[in-house]
């Protein structure tokens, strides 16, 4: 395995043949229970190299924007960049991150919803020109802040599953679209496309059959008031399975067909966020503290249980890396690290941040064997939402990130042209200095 050296941003690890995500995982748990047991992530960056192979073999004509709110660490941006997609930016610190990169102003799109007039004054300044809107007032502002803007109104898109809280979205009305374009051509502020999106918890592509006929409406509509219309943005909402793609990919490619096709001069483009860094990410947690409580869940027809049921405190919670707890369910399973037997008794457990506070839960009832203080979990597609600094609430420390890519992912990209002299300026490719040592469970150090 190739080791690491520090670095003031970061370095990367190339592994070996033979040398899997898991013993590295092993490696960092054996280091970290020696000096500190901090909660520590293992990022696999040759994943977003295959998610991005993905995306181009499914969705080849829609470029891809990465959501960068979604994990701003500046290994994720500037392999993204060096891969060629574009950026979706919420803020001014966002756009900056990106355009310290090389990043050109034309890849570069300001998706907040509410913005600041001086992110507005910013964006004017450094020339990201696209942004989108979807309402007077925020209409006003950016006319009043930015003479170049370009405008993708921002539609709202109609949920048919019935789920309430997920209507609960930005984006205009399609009747008021003619208000909004009539505003915008007394303003003498340019529309030039039409943005919409569809929640990642929508089980149901039938929704961009809508959307993408709402879109065409709104395209036709400011084709009337002499704008020139040049940009779909299809939104987020990816999950990052390839199954998922297919699926909304058979649903939209012969509607762009039909409303959008080839020749037509528009751009298609979209907001993938977690499609691309959700699985490129594990967690790492220590157990710092734990309670046996009386079990009260039903099992096998009883209910309750003569067995205990267990309460886990762990070195990270809602305050932290599970932040997105607080508004979603958890998409990961925790696995334990250490090895037991098969036939080991499970026990009704919960799973709690360091906090003490009743919000910060992270798993309400799991079946896990009986861990002690000091033991690891491991929680896979944690790389969205998750590197955000640690609050102010506990005085736990922000999780090491460590990075990783595969020799065969570092090929691809170079055959692909990516090379570490281009965008990918801030790549270290050190000798081994970590070796796996006879017991394949941990590492030893070279000397």
């Amino acid at each position: 395995m190739k080791g690491f050296i520090e670095d003031a941003n970061y370095s990367v690890g190339l592994l070996d043949e033979g040398t899997h995500l898991g013993n590295v995982i092993d490696n960092y748990v054996y280091e970290h229970t020696l000096t500190g047991k901090n909660a520590f992530f293992v990022g696999d960056l040759g994943k977003i190299v295959k998610k991005h192979s993905q995306w181009q073999n499914v969705v080849a004509q829609i470029k891809p924007f990465y959501t960068v709110k979604c994990n701003s660490a500046p290994a994720v941006l500037e392999i993204l960049a060096a891969l060629g997609t574009g950026f979706a930016c919420s803020s001014k610190n966002e756009m900056a991150l990106v355009q310290e990169l090389g990043v050109s102003p034309e890849n570069i799109i300001d998706i907040s919803p509410c913005k600041q007039s001086s992110q507005i004054k910013y964006a004017a300044k450094t020339g990201v020109n696209v942004m989108s809107c979807d309402n007077e007032i925020e209409l006003k502002k950016i006319a009043r802040n930015h003479p170049n803007a370009k405008l993708l109104l921002h539609i709202a898109t109609e949920d048919i599953s019935g789920d309430e809280e997920s209507n609960m979205k930005f984006g205009t009305t399609l009747k008021n679209c003619r208000h909004l374009l009539e505003c915008a051509k007394e303003l003498d502020v340019q529309i030039v496309g039409v943005k919409f999106h569809v929640s990642s918890s929508c089980k149901e592509p039938q929704v961009y059959i809508h959307a993408l006929s709402d879109a065409r409406c709104v395209f036709d509509m400011a084709g009337e008031f002499g704008f020139k219309m040049t940009i779909l943005d299809i939104g987020g909402g990816f999950t990052g399975s390839e199954f998922q793609l297919q699926e909304v990919n058979h649903v939209i490619s012969p509607l762009l067909d039909v409303y959008f096709p080839e020749g037509s001069g528009i751009k298609v483009i979209s907001e993938p966020g977690s499609y691309y860094v959700s699985s490129a990410f594990t967690l790492a947690v220590n157990i710092i503290a734990k309670k046996v409580v009386e079990n009260d869940v039903s099992s096998g027809g009883k209910t309750g249980s003569n067995e205990p049921a267990f309460m886990y405190y762990m070195n990270d919670g809602v305050y932290g890396s599970f932040a997105s707890k607080l508004s979603e369910n958890l998409n990961t399973i925790p696995e334990v690290h250490k090895k037991y037997k098969k036939d080991a008794p499970l026990f009704t457990s919960s799973l709690w941040g360091p906090s003490c506070d009743e919000l910060d839960q992270i798993t309400e009832n799991c079946l896990l064997p009986e861990l002690n203080v000091g033991d690891w979990l491991i929680f896979d597609n944690m790389g969205a939402d998750t590197l955000h600094e640690p609050s102010a609430f506990n005085d736990f420390q922000r999780p090491t990130v460590y990075y990783m890519m595969s020799f065969s992912d570092w090929y691809e990209m170079q055959d692909a042209g990516f090379t570490s002299d281009t965008m990918m300026k801030n790549y270290f490719f050190v000798p081994s200095c970590i070796q796996l040592s006879q017991d394949d469970s941990s590492f030893s150090t070279e000397a």
